[in-house]
């Protein structure tokens, strides 16, 4: 199963309530979302920045919260200084040696998470999400990175680079190309190399995450033309934008049927579009499962697994490892398989160069 989320699930804490538990689990086999839930996951393990987000009321004076420096996400708010102490923190981080050199956003965010996991340590808070995925190796994807201040960071460092304001190189670059390559490894993974060969995909909001959650089927089928590539089997969206609209968002796993990134032969039956906000239904949805789990954990204790499996199939899933799928790890492997899948299309991939370009 993979997770796109979109929204600010870690400014309103969230991430800590429900989503980490979920990836906790160990069902979760990588996670999409936005620069600025990453960027905003660092602002409670801060120096000296103990519980900095408090609640606002939504419809209230912004006129008046600028004046006062306060900044508001929805019905949460932090001083404006919270915003300059996190770019602080950023900048000396990039400026590490351990990031100068050109990686994929999934290789900077496992990174980020260590940083970030060590000031939450240090100032002995709650574990934030990037540290969540770095323990347990769960890739994140960001599909639009300059549109947020985790890059905007990055692009001071080599705005100061080249105006000669920096003594030391500044090397660090995204590999948008083989960020992409490596979710799309992940799929390929997921239809051919682990059982049951099926995919899943749980879709909280919408916009760039979901979209970049649903690309690798056409990145695989449709560019690379790699053969009897599918699309997701399960597809759970939780989405508030009106289908009506036309917008991404909204789509439902029927129009992505259409595009071959949802299974057409299972859509009926197992995927599932749901109008509401999904921060008022995910932490009791999230309670749900783990309640099941728990009941499953407590069934199998008193006769034992196997049996438990035959009494109750779904039990199976429920009872999925915690240790979980540790992606990130596997990374290497899994694009070299692709390599070879691509190696292989050689012929199909050489004729899709040719186009009659007119005025050429």
């Amino acid at each position: 199963m993979t997770l796109a989320i979109s929204g600010p699930v870690t400014v309103s804490g969230q991430h800590q309530a429900w989503l980490i538990p979920l990836l906790e689990t160990g069902w979760i086999a990588y996670l999409s979302t936005t620069d600025a839930v990453c960027y905003h996951d660092g602002h409670r393990s801060l120096d000296g920045r103990k519980n900095p987000i408090f609640e606002t009321p939504i419809w209230g004076d912004d006129g008046a919260l600028r004046d006062e420096r306060t900044i508001r996400v929805t019905d949460m708010a932090f001083d404006e200084d919270v915003l300059l102490d996190q770019d602080r923190f950023l900048s000396a981080v990039l400026l590490r040696p351990e990031f100068q050199h050109k990686m994929t956003g999934t290789e900077l965010r496992n990174r980020l998470g260590q940083f970030f996991a060590a000031q939450e340590k240090a100032n002995a808070v709650q574990e934030g999400l990037l540290a969540t995925c770095h323990r347990l190796a769960i890739p994140i994807f960001v599909g639009a990175p300059g549109d947020g201040s985790v890059f905007l960071n990055s692009m001071k460092l080599w705005a100061m680079k080249k105006a000669g304001l920096l003594a030391q190189d500044y090397l660090f670059d995204l590999d948008l190309h083989a960020e992409i390559y490596e979710a799309c490894a992940y799929h390929r993974w997921g239809l051919f190399d682990q059982t049951p060969n099926a995919l899943a995909t749980l879709m909280l909001g919408g916009g760039v995450p979901k979209n970049y959650n649903l690309q690798p089927e056409p990145a695989l089928g449709q560019i690379l033309g790699i053969p009897n590539v599918r699309g997701y089997n399960f597809d759970v969206q939780i989405v508030s934008a009106p289908v009506t609209d036309g917008s991404l968002s909204s789509c439902p796993p029927g129009e992505a049927v259409t595009w071959g990134k949802v299974d057409k032969d299972t859509y009926l039956q197992s995927t599932e579009s749901m109008q509401a906000d999904y921060s008022i239904v995910m932490p009791f949805i999230v309670a749900a499962l783990l309640e099941n789990r728990k009941r499953y954990e407590k069934r199998a204790a008193e006769i034992g697994h196997e049996k438990l499996f035959a009494e109750d199939p779904k039990a199976r899933g429920y009872l999925r490892s915690r240790g979980g799928y540790r992606l990130f790890e596997s990374r290497e492997e899994l694009t070299r398989r692709l390599n070879e899948d691509v190696k292989a299309n050689r012929e199909w991939l050489l004729d899709t160069l040719a186009y009659p370009l007119a005025g050429r």
